[in-house]
C-alpha cells in the first residue's frame, strides 16, 4: 500500500500517515509557466494498491485536475488499485437539473474520475448522498459525525436544540438530535442567490435553548448566519454551529465575524488559514480516514465506522 497526496490538503495527507504507521508517498508536483501541471511519481507503484488524498477544495478546477494527472500517472506505472480519497467532493451541490439547459456537474466529476483511471472513491459528508449512486465504481461514504459527537459530549451541554438550517439538512439533524439527546428544529429557508438566503420561520422550541445548527457544507456563511439571527430574536440562549466542511471566503469571514454565533465546530477536510475574529474549533478527521484506508487495503468492513453510541450517524 502507498499513499500520495496532491497539493490541495498536504497536512490532512500526513495525519492520516502518522495515524496508519506510514510514510507519505514521494511526488513531484510542479506548474510550468502557462499554468499547466506536471506531476512525477518518484517511488515504484508497479503492483501497489494506490490511494490518492486530495479534496476538491478551492481553487476546485486547478485541485481536480492535479488529481486526474496523478490517477493517469499511477495507472500509466501500473498500479493494481487507484483510489481516491477526497475528504470534500467538490461540485456536489450541482447534482441535478433544477433548471433549463444546466449541468449535473457532480455525475461529470464522476465520470472523470472513472475515465482518468479510478478503481475506487473514499469520501466524506456528501452534499446529497444519492452522489453515490453516479458512480459504477465502489464508493466508501464516511461520516465526520462520530468525530462531532466526541467533542460535543465533552461539552455536556444540556436544554440542547439541535437546528437544521433547510430541508435538507433535516436527516442530519435528525440523527445528531438522537445521539445528543436534544430536540429538533428546522429554519424554512428561501434563497435569493448563490451567495444570499432569506430565512423565513422556524418550526420548533427555540426560547431560552442551547441552539446547535448542523450543516455538511458553508462557504458564504449566509446560511448558517441568517439562521443563527434569526434563532436569536426567537429567544435562543447560545448557538453553535458545526459543519463538516468550511470552505469559508471572504464574504463567509465578514459574516461570522459579525454573527451571533458562539463557535463555529468544524473539521480539517479542507485547509483553511488561521482567521482572527471567529472561534473555529477545527477536529482532525485524519483517524477516521485512516482507519478506512487500512480497512479498504485489508478488503474489510468499513461498516463499523458509520457506528457510535449505539447507533448510525444515518
Amino acid at each position: 500500500m502507498k499513499v500520495f497526496s496532491g497539493t490541495a490538503n498536504e497536512p490532512l495527507a500526513r495525519a492520516i500517515c502518522k495515524s496508519m504507521g506510514v510514510d507519505l508517498g514521494k511526488c513531484n508536483i510542479t506548474p510550468f509557466p502557462d499554468g499547466e501541471t506536471f506531476v512525477r511519481i518518484e517511488e515504484n507503484v508497479r503492483g501497489e494498491d494506490v490511494y490518492i488524498i486530495q479534496p476538491t477544495s478551492p481553487p476546485t478546477n486547478h485541485n481536480l485536475m492535479e488529481m486526474f494527472i496523478m490517477i493517469d500517472a499511477l495507472r500509466r506505472a501500473s498500479a493494481a488499485r487507484i483510489t481516491a480519497v477526497m475528504p470534500f467532493y467538490g461540485y456536489a451541490r450541482q447534482d441535478r437539473k433544477d433548471k433549463p439547459r444546466v449541468p449535473i456537474t457532480a455525475k461529470l466529476v464522476a465520470n472523470l474520475l472513472v475515465a482518468s483511471g479510478t478503481n475506487r472513491v473514499l469520501t466524506m459528508d456528501l452534499h446529497a448522498q444519492q452522489i453515490q449512486g453516479f458512480f459504477d465504481i465502489p464508493v466508501d461514504h464516511l461520516y465526520a459525525a462520530p468525530v462531532m459527537y466526541d467533542y460535543l459530549k465533552q461539552k455536556n451541554l444540556k436544554n440542547l436544540t439541535i437546528v437544521s438550517p433547510d430541508v435538507g439538512g433535516l436527516k442530519m439533524a435528525h440523527a445528531y438530535s438522537q445521539t445528543l439527546e436534544g430536540e429538533l428544529a428546522i429554519v424554512a429557508k428561501r434563497r435569493k442567490s448563490a451567495t444570499e438566503v432569506e430565512s423565513m420561520a422556524v418550526i420548533g422550541e427555540i426560547e431560552g435553548r442551547n441552539i446547535l445548527i448542523v450543516d455538511d457544507l458553508t462557504e458564504t456563511a449566509g446560511t448558517l448566519t441568517m439562521a443563527a439571527s434569526l434563532l436569536k430574536k426567537k429567544g435562543a440562549q447560545s448557538i453553535m454551529a458545526c459543519v463538516s466542511h468550511a470552505i469559508l471566503n471572504d464574504v463567509a469571514i465578514e459574516r461570522l465575524r459579525n454573527s451571533v454565533i458562539d463557535e463555529l465546530i468544524t473539521t480539517d477536510t479542507v485547509q483553511r488559514p488561521a482567521i482572527d475574529g471567529v472561534k473555529i474549533t477545527t477536529l482532525s478527521v485524519a483517524g477516521l480516514l485512516g482507519e478506512a484506508i487500512k480497512r479498504i487495503h485489508n478488503n474489510s468492513s468499513v461498516n463499523s465506522l458509520f457506528e457510535f453510541k449505539g447507533g448510525r450517524t444515518s
